[in-house]
């Protein structure tokens, strides 16, 4: 087999200016020596190789593995597993919607976005769902090779009814005035049924591969508090009869049993948040099979200490405290349920480099389950990311799990995060592949090859080359 240290040239030497493999044989990578958790079953197959070719998983087997000409990457022992997925990412962000409405601009915005990327991909998150916010270009462009960052769900623009939460405008507009982030598509601000299938389907003419509807009040906004309830059943329900005629699925910012439980009667199939809900709504939204995205840092330790947050203004602090009295609560009842459960971070500058934390603090505070918990950021994100559809550009592989056919979004940890979650913290991440591709190598010499520089010093933001 090829010797390993050849391999970072000869990936020098195949890579076009738009970062695709040009050559004519895909590229073969074999990973030895590793413990594999494949994001579904709740043990390691243990002393295993993986062979990758091109962009996906060829084999996955305990016997060994003949690749002629195959790279050959050394795991000594790692855990091997899917790339992590965050199902609640705002890409866009930076210190909330209204600082950020009103002191960056959209050369900022795309600016931020691009080492929102890189950060992702060094922490081991080879997939974001965003929730919100206009990145339906990034999301092309990265598909396309322009520059590096995870793979991307994108809802495109908020869906918001006035005074919602994705009102970003001030108290003194006039009716019809656009906001600056309405106007970049930050958002729609949408009333009846009419602006809400206009706005629906411009979002996935756009490239959006789901919906993201505001279905009641929230902490970030100015405008909602948090027990109203937004939009009327039928605007609820007009969004999701254009998800469906698209073949893919409308998610809900939604806190209290009002909003959540008028969304699932529209038919959407996934809440974000729900932290002031009643065991009887996660008992229906079980038995609808609706389901739960969680916000585990944001909700529990955050909002905990909402003096903390400097962005927020009394109100929003208010609000974010109410929020945290009800989370915990809620999650208890999830896990007691088994709902089908993701997690995401609804983080954003400052705190964007801490994304598996939410993995981290649901575990540590709620579930004491770490098969449970990697299962949230994995195998099943994978099976709510399918709902997509056709809508979804990635059409070659599966997402979440490490199986024969799968994309190869693979990291190595070092440690066994089945026994302790704490490994996947971005000091133990110590390889990063998506798509085939490595953009983190902390492997020794003669371990793998290397893409990138050597790993950072303590406190350094480590970004790949």
């Amino acid at each position: 087999m090829t010797n390993v240290k050849t391999l970072a040239a000869a990936a020098a030497l195949t890579l076009s200016a738009g970062g695709v493999l040009a050559q004519e044989e895909p590229r073969q990578v074999l990973f030895t020596n590793v413990n594999v958790f494949n994001g579904v079953d709740d043990g390691l197959m243990e002393n295993a190789n993986v062979l990758v070719v091109g962009n996906l998983i060829k084999t996955v087997s305990t016997d060994t593995i003949s690749a002629e000409g195959a790279y050959v990457v050394d795991g000594e022992g790692r855990t091997l597993m899917p790339g992590m997925i965050d199902m609640h990412s705002h890409l866009c962000l930076r210190d909330g919607m209204l600082t950020f409405r009103d002191n960056y601009d959209q050369m900022t915005a795309g600016a931020n976005t691009a080492h929102v990327l890189l950060e992702y991909l060094d922490q081991g998150f080879t997939t974001a769902r965003d929730a919100g916010c206009n990145v339906l270009s990034i999301a092309k462009s990265v598909n396309n090779g322009m520059f590096p960052g995870p793979r991307i769900f994108p809802s495109g623009a908020f869906l918001s009814q006035t005074g919602g939460h994705a009102d970003t405008g001030r108290f003194n507009d006039r009716v019809g005035e656009v906001d600056p982030l309405e106007h970049v598509g930050f958002g729609y601000i949408v009333d009846g049924v009419p602006e809400v299938i206009k706005a629906a389907r411009h979002n996935l003419r756009a490239g959006a591969t789901q919906i993201k509807i505001m279905a009641g009040g929230g902490v970030a906004s100015e405008f909602d508090p948090l027990h109203m309830t937004q939009f009327t059943p039928e605007e609820m329900k007009a969004a999701v009869d254009i998800a469906a005629d698209y073949g893919t699925y409308v998610i809900a910012h939604a806190y209290h049993d009002s909003s959540v439980n008028r969304a699932i009667d529209a038919g959407v199939r996934m809440i974000e948040h729900n932290f002031l809900v009643s065991e009887e709504t996660v008992i229906r939204m079980k038995e609808e099979g609706v389901g739960l995205d969680i916000q585990a840092v944001m909700s529990l330790q955050a909002f905990g200490n909402p003096e903390a947050i400097t962005f927020f203004n009394a109100d929003q602090k208010a609000k974010a405290t109410q929020v945290n009295s009800g989370a915990a609560q809620m999650m208890k009842w999830a896990v007691k349920h088994e709902l089908l459960m993701v997690t995401g971070g609804d983080m954003f500058g400052p705190d964007l480099g801490r994304q598996a934390d939410n993995i981290i603090w649901f575990n540590d505070e709620i579930a004491n389950n770490p098969y449970l918990s990697l299962k949230t950021a994995t195998g099943n994100a994978g099976e709510v990311l399918a709902w997509s559809g056709g809508m979804s550009p990635y059409k070659e592989g599966t997402i979440g799990t490490i199986v024969e056919g799968g994309y190869a979004d693979i990291i190595l940890i070092n440690g066994n995060p089945l026994e302790d979650i704490h490994t996947l913290g971005r000091n133990t991440v110590d390889f990063v592949m998506k798509d085939g591709l490595v953009y983190k190598n902390w492997l020794p010499d003669d371990a793998a090859p290397h893409f990138q520089r050597p790993g950072p010093k303590e406190g350094e933001v480590h970004l790949p080359l």
